[in-house]
């Protein structure tokens, strides 16, 4: 493992940003103001406000109002994609400067938050198409006197709350297919990693946004997520998090306005190889699976299913492979895996790492902190012997932790697949296509990899099936998501009458 290196400078003092309504950046003022210090070095990186209650009511006013009066919902498609391709370019242009921020609040290294700025640009440069695409159905078979047409309206004024894992690459899976329906934003980034969603606020305006169509609100979650998740005058609450807290989303939508929801959630990702499979290959993609962002991701493939002839030597493959990760300073360009985002995910990554030796789970390789002086940071930790009914092969951990299960036939392999409450993503590494193909269609997964993983582009959706949440992102689905459907019949000619 690499000693910490310094290519990149840190900040000589933190930035301080604003919270953004109606198109201005409004200053912390006489606010709280919540300092975030870097996961990797340990020093003060950005300063952002705690917002109030009243705050965010204005947010949502702007919102309100910029969708009411049509100023982007009544503009055509075309006018839409002209500032959704401008953003495109002006997060090109500023690609750096968000990287770095990336990278400075989250800990993940820069040469993998320089990687999702760039697809992040793909996005907004997808959805301006999607905008001038979005349409609906007319049918002329309702006889000589009826005529119908199905239309697809933007829902409204959509709340948006975003993870610390992914802040910039989750917020622009998200906003350019909402901007492309018409919908109007109040987005609330995780309070530790708020400073690329308020740069993503600056360069819409500077695209042409009108104002008040994306607002941004920062805080906490427990507090002004919660206020917004509540409130009356917002029509559809996008959430990225745990299924825990979305169970709390969905009970409070309930109680209040009824709005509707886009959830995704967690996930215990299978990643199943077969014997038949380039092992090389599939052991360097697993890796890379539960390596990516440490582990810190909702599609992380964190349950290894391998077939039993092979189940050893694969090990031994992937702890070869775990002992060359570069892991250390996020801002050194060779790093592959950085530091644990916050304090508590830290701590709770090793709770789990001790509940599986706990629980009889043979620690193959890992399983400890790094000291590296200053940040926190985690070795990529394999177990095998791992049961079923081991809290770390149920539980998501959310952390560079993987788990061997092995099996003997695809029927076993595709049981243990499916034996979890969550169904988001999975990936199958085999070069028998019969195979690939029975497991894709079988396993319950909102994503799909076949040899490969984490993998995906702007034009396909992303979304779980059953704990891992309700809804699609991306894609023309990902549009589709954020608008209501109307039927309209018009009736031809003179109406016969009711009433003689």
């Amino acid at each position: 493992m690499d000693k910490l290196s310094r290519q990149l400078s840190l900040p000589s003092a933190p930035r301080d940003f604003g919270f953004f309504v109606d198109g201005k950046s409004v200053s912390a003022g006489d606010r709280e103001v919540f300092t975030r210090n870097s996961p990797g070095h340990d020093v003060p990186v950005t300063r952002i406000p705690k917002c109030r209650e009243d705050d965010l009511n204005l947010a949502v006013d702007a919102a309100r109002t910029a969708f009411d009066d049509r100023r982007w919902s009544g503009l055509t498609g075309q006018a839409r994609a002209a500032v959704l391709l401008k953003a495109a370019a002006l997060i090109r242009e500023r690609a750096e400067e968000i990287a770095f921020f990336e990278t400075l609040e989250n800990g993940k290294p820069i040469s993998q938050a320089r990687g999702e700025v760039g697809g992040c640009a793909d996005m907004f440069e997808y959805a301006s198409g999607l905008a001038r695409s979005l349409h609906g159905d007319s049918f002329n078979n309702l006889g000589d006197g009826m005529f119908g047409i199905v239309t697809r309206e933007p829902v409204g004024v959509v709340g948006l709350i975003t993870p610390w894992n992914f802040p910039f690459l989750i917020l622009c899976e998200r906003v350019p297919y909402i901007l492309a329906s018409g919908c109007t934003i109040v987005a609330k980034p995780s309070e530790v990693t708020s400073a690329t969603t308020l740069i993503l606020a600056e360069i819409l305006t500077d695209a042409g946004l009108p104002d008040g169509c994306m607002n941004v609100v920062t805080g906490s979650g427990s507090s002004i997520g919660q206020a917004l998740i509540e409130h009356p005058r917002v029509d559809m609450l996008s959430f990225t998090g745990s299924t825990a807290v979305g169970r709390r989303v969905v009970e409070a939508a309930g109680r209040t306005n009824f709005k509707k929801l886009g959830l995704e959630l967690g996930g215990k990702n299978p990643q199943i190889v077969f014997a038949d499979a380039d092992l090389e290959d599939a052991a360097d993609g697993v890796a890379f699976g539960i390596g990516f962002n440490t582990g810190q991701c909702c599609v992380s493939g964190s349950r290894l299913i391998v077939e039993r002839s092979v189940a050893d030597e694969f090990a031994q493959m992937l702890r070869e492979k775990f002992s060359k990760v570069v892991v250390g300073d996020p801002l050194d360009e060779k790093t592959q895996i950085g530091a644990i985002t916050t304090d508590a995910q830290n701590t709770t990554i090793m709770s789990y790492i001790e509940k599986g030796s706990a629980e009889g789970a043979e620690l193959i390789c890992g399983g400890e902190q790094l000291d590296f002086g200053r940040g926190q940071y985690i070795a990529p930790t394999l177990f095998g012997n791992v049961t079923g009914d081991m809290a770390i092969a149920r539980e998501e951990i959310f952390g560079p932790v993987l788990t061997i299960m092995p099996f003997d036939t695809i029927e076993e392999a595709i049981e243990i697949a499916n034996d979890t409450e969550y169904g988001l993503a999975a990936s199958v590494w085999s070069k028998n296509i019969d195979k690939a193909l029975t497991v894709t269609r079988r396993v319950q997964a909102g994503r799909f990899w076949v040899n490969t993983t984490l993998a995906g582009g702007p034009e396909l959706p992303l979304g779980g099936f059953k704990q891992s949440g309700w809804g699609r992102e991306a894609g023309m689905y990902g549009v589709e998501e954020y608008t209501q459907v109307k039927s309209v019949h018009i009736e031809i000619g003179k109406r016969t009458p009711w009433i003689e």
